[in-house]
């Protein structure tokens, strides 16, 4: 089996359908208005993409990584996010680093130790997410060559449907793959901001809501992904239920999505 999970077939497919749309989308529509409304209706499915991204970075797809390295060029024209920008950013930084906001990659204090609004952080982690990630990286050579090599390549295959077509080319991935990285940032603000604990069961705000979490996979189960961060996100579930009392019930939510506001 190619998977190492089979949970993650369906959700793949999707991603992978969407894709295959938004080629198309690309090759055959000439109106650019039609091309706006497909922007703004691909807004919120491609948010959702950036959350199976993510667990891609923590958990790989596949079991070849050549697969992988392929699935991330398309995770990238979704959400702006190249391959192991977010390994390094997110799960060798923030994740080590989130009970700390003086080195936390994902800190939403600024340096004067007051707490950042949802628009400042969001600007301010999004503008420097491929810095970060490339400071983090002069820890892990390796990881740190991957990253800038599949991100000038990415970079690349961007240009090269620029160069071919431009308007759609900048409507179907360059203007999305922008709008969804600043989208991860701000939806993210929500996950620790106000939180300034060294007790890992008190920094993450949880979102117990089932629909939120079968559109999410299971993100919402936030302090059990940080509790296990390797942890398969079907298993997050399970976890919860195990670590849920140490977790303060005003850290507990249940709504279909939760938005910071701007």
């Amino acid at each position: 089996m190619i998977f190492k999970f089979s949970a993650d077939r369906f959700p793949v497919t999707l991603v992978l359908l969407v894709s295959v749309i938004d080629f198309a989308i690309y090759s055959l529509v000439e109106n650019i208005w039609w091309l706006v409304g497909y922007l703004v209706v691909m807004i919120i499915p491609r948010g959702l993409i950036c959350s199976w991204n993510h667990h891609h970075q923590h958990t790989p797809t596949f079991r070849q990584k050549p697969l992988n390295r392929v699935l991330e060029f398309f995770y990238a024209l979704h959400t702006g996010v190249t391959t192991n920008l977010w390994m390094l950013h997110h799960v060798l930084g923030h994740h080590r680093n989130f009970l700390d906001q003086s080195c936390d990659e994902s800190g939403w204090k600024r340096d004067d130790g007051k707490a950042m609004g949802a628009l400042e952080y969001t600007l301010t982690i999004a503008s420097t997410a491929y810095y970060r990630s490339y400071q983090v990286g002069k820890g892990f050579p390796r990881m740190q060559r991957d990253f800038l090599v599949f991100s000038v390549l990415t970079l690349a295959g961007v240009a090269l449907l620029c160069w071919f077509r431009l308007v759609p080319a900048l409507l179907v991935f360059v203007v999305p793959m922008v709008i969804s990285l600043l989208f991860t940032v701000w939806v993210t603000y929500d996950h620790h901001s106000g939180l300034d604990t060294e007790d890992e069961f008190k920094a993450s705000y949880n979102n117990v809501n089932r629909l939120y979490n079968v559109l999410t996979g299971n993100l919402g189960y936030h302090t059990a992904h940080h509790h296990r961060q390797g942890l398969h996100w079907s298993k997050l579930p399970e976890l919860h239920e195990q670590i849920k009392h140490k977790i303060p019930p005003e850290l507990m939510r249940n709504a279909m999505f939760v938005l910071p506001e701007v």
